[in-house]
């Protein structure tokens, strides 16, 4: 491989008329990193175009690693202007033939990059306050992927507040679980007859947790927002769910701070408690599948995964982010993604993507 994840070494491309360095984005791409083997100082168009078709978000984000023509990466002499083509199994005279032929008509999202729509914020301020003025186009704003970093609120005490490191997570949690299990455990161990019981419900809290995981999902996170949408909920749903889907790679973001995800779970089952049998233990269960559900889905957009399982679900979660926002909610099973027939059908691959 050209360039090992994490090095900052450079990694220009070309494509059509304009270079890109992917030195960044090489460990975040959705298809891995062994496809763009080869490509460091090349044209990948021909690749690119034989490729199955970029979705517009995944074209838009594209344009977060453009270099400019002035740019000191960009190579200056005739021999490196001249970027090698990358072998596609075509000889140098049928590429002649087919830069003389006239081009044909070509999927859109392969062919060219859309506008941006960065002009309607200002990156450099806090952004949860100008959500409010775009209003009108904010869905379509919030889709389009970026690789920055964003700044939530201008007070740095609550923009603190909305950073969290993956480890801080399992730190929190684990000892909740434990707290709200241990009696049950310790009594179900001191009578045998009880642990299948305690198991019983403990699986039936994952269970729950997978519903609700996939119910956030779709119906709150994923609300549907109109160009008439007002404010306010532009705003809930940015501050929820939106700037994830705006800055997918940010790494402080990608778990929920424990404090608020707190405040929820206790929402949630103050009135299930009412209703369920040993809620307890059915709690326990959730906030374990909770747990499994945050870790696994960091490890999703950074992880290098080499079980196939993991692999399929590594794709799956990616599919849901640059091509079908509006299917794929199950993150740690696809479970309520077959029950409600909104499972994501991947196309099978040849050969085994790698991200490291």
């Amino acid at each position: 491989m050209d360039t090992p994840q994490g090095s900052e070494a450079e990694f220009i491309v070309k494509y059509r008329q304009e270079y890109y360095d992917l030195s960044k984005f090489m460990h975040k791409h959705p298809g891995g990193i062994n496809t763009l083997k080869g490509l460091n100082q090349a044209d990948m168009t021909a690749r690119f175009m034989k490729a199955p078709p970029h979705s517009d978000a995944a074209m838009y984000l594209m344009k977060e690693y453009k270099v400019k023509p002035e740019d000191t990466r960009v190579p200056k002499t005739k021999a490196r202007h001249q970027a090698r083509r990358v072998d596609n199994g075509q000889d140098s005279q049928e590429q002649e033939q087919q830069q003389q032929q006239p081009r044909e008509p070509e999927d859109k999202n392969n062919n060219q990059l859309d506008e941006s729509m960065e002009h309607l914020v200002d990156w450099s301020k806090a952004m949860l306050p100008q959500i409010a003025n775009i209003t009108t186009c904010y869905d379509e704003w919030v889709h389009k992927p970026v690789d920055r970093p964003l700044r939530l609120f201008g007070p740095w005490y609550l923009e603190m507040l909305t950073k969290t490191p993956w480890w801080l997570v399992p730190t929190f949690w684990i000892p909740v679980i434990m707290w709200c299990a241990w009696e049950d455990i310790y009594s179900s161990w001191q009578d045998k007859s009880q642990l299948a019981v305690f198991i019983g419900y403990f699986l039936f809290g994952v269970l729950l947790w997978t519903f609700l995981e996939y119910t956030l999902h779709r119906w709150v996170f994923h609300i549907k927002l109109e160009s008439n949408s007002g404010p306010w909920i532009c705003t809930f749903h940015f501050m929820i769910h939106g700037l994830h889907h705006k800055v997918p790679f940010d790494p402080m973001r990608l778990v929920f701070p424990p404090l608020p995800g707190a405040f929820l779970a206790m929402l949630i089952y103050t009135p299930l408690s009412y209703f369920l049998i040993q809620p307890r233990i059915v709690l326990s269960g959730a906030l374990a599948g909770y747990l499994c559900y945050d870790m696994m889905h960091y490890y999703l957009h950074y992880g290098n995964p080499s079980f196939r399982h993991i692999v399929h679900m590594k794709r799956y979660h990616y599919q849901h982010h640059f091509t079908h926002q509006d299917l794929g909610y199950g993150i740690s099973s696809p479970l309520w993604d077959v029950v409600f027939k909104t499972r994501i059908h991947l196309r099978k691959l040849k050969y085994q993507l790698r991200w490291s």
